[in-house]
C-alpha cells in the first residue's frame, strides 16, 4: 500500500515533493510534515486582518481569503485561493493546497490537505492526510488517539501493519467523502472516491468506490464506464 494508491501530490505542493513521496506508505507522510515545512525559506509578509492571530512561521498565499477572526499557529502553509472561515484553529504542522476550505470552528493539526479539499463546518482533522477533492460533511471527526493510547495499527486485507504512530487519524483518498457527524476511528483508510455515510462510526479499510453504512455494512458503487 503506497501513497500513490490514494492520491497524487498536486503541482501547487511541489515544494514538498522531496518529503511527501509517492512510493511510501501514506501514513509515512505524517512523520515528515514538520521537516518538510522547516526546509522552506522564510515566509513573505502578507496583510492579515486584525482579528486573525498568527504565531510562528506561517506561509499564506496572497490570494487566500482570511476571515475576521481565526488562529493560525505555525509552522503552516496555506495555498492559493484557499478560504479560511471564522473561528478556524490551525495549530501547527499543517500543509494546505490550492482551493481548499478550512471551515468555521474547525481544528487542523499535523495534517496535509491536497488541492480542493473541503472541510466546511465543525470538524476535527488531526494527524491525517486528505486527498485531492476530498470532502468532510459538518461535524466529522477524524479521531487520532486510541482509548488505550497505544500505537495505531492499520488493518488491511493483507494483514496488520504497525505504523509506529501513537497519534494517527485517517488517510482519505482523492474525492472520498465522509457524511455529516461521522467518526473515522484511529488508523482508518479510505480509498479513492470511497464514501462513509452520515453518523457512521468507521474503523479499518474502505476500498475505492465503496460505501460504508451504519452497522458495518459495505456496498460497492456502480462501475462508471
Amino acid at each position: 500500500m503506497l501513497a500513490a494508491d490514494f492520491f497524487a501530490l498536486p503541482p501547487s505542493l511541489s515544494p514538498f515533493a522531496p518529503h511527501l513521496r509517492a512510493d511510501v506508505a501514506p501514513w509515512e507522510w505524517l512523520k515528515v510534515i514538520g521537516k518538510a515545512l522547516a526546509a522552506l525559506p522564510a515566509p513573505s509578509a502578507v496583510v492579515i486582518p486584525p482579528g486573525v492571530h498568527i504565531e510562528g512561521a506561517v506561509w499564506i498565499d496572497p490570494t487566500v481569503k482570511l476571515p475576521a477572526y481565526a488562529t493560525i499557529i505555525g509552522p503552516a502553509w496555506i495555498g492559493a485561493k484557499t478560504e479560511v472561515r471564522p473561528g478556524a484553529f490551525i495549530r501547527g504542522n499543517v500543509i494546505v493546497g490550492e482551493g481548499c476550505v478550512l471551515g468555521n470552528a474547525c481544528e487542523f493539526k499535523n495534517c496535509v490537505l491536497l488541492d480542493g479539499v473541503q472541510v466546511p463546518h465543525f470538524s476535527y482533522v488531526g494527524d491525517s492526510i486528505l486527498g485531492n477533492g476530498a470532502h468532510l460533511g459538518a461535524g466529522v471527526i477524524l479521531s487520532n488517539l486510541r482509548l488505550d493510547q497505544k500505537p495505531v495499527v492499520v488493518r488491511l486485507p493483507e494483514g496488520a501493519f504497525e505504523t509506529g504512530l501513537r497519534k494517527f487519524g485517517a488517510i482519505v483518498g482523492d474525492k472520498a467523502e465522509v457524511g455529516c457527524n461521522a467518526v473515522l476511528n484511529p488508523g482508518s483508510i479510505l480509498g479513492k472516491r470511497a464514501l462513509v455515510m452520515p453518523t457512521t462510526s468507521f474503523s479499518g479499510y474502505l476500498p475505492a468506490e465503496t460505501i460504508a453504512r451504519m452497522r458495518g455494512t459495505v456496498t460497492h458503487m456502480p462501475r462508471r464506464d
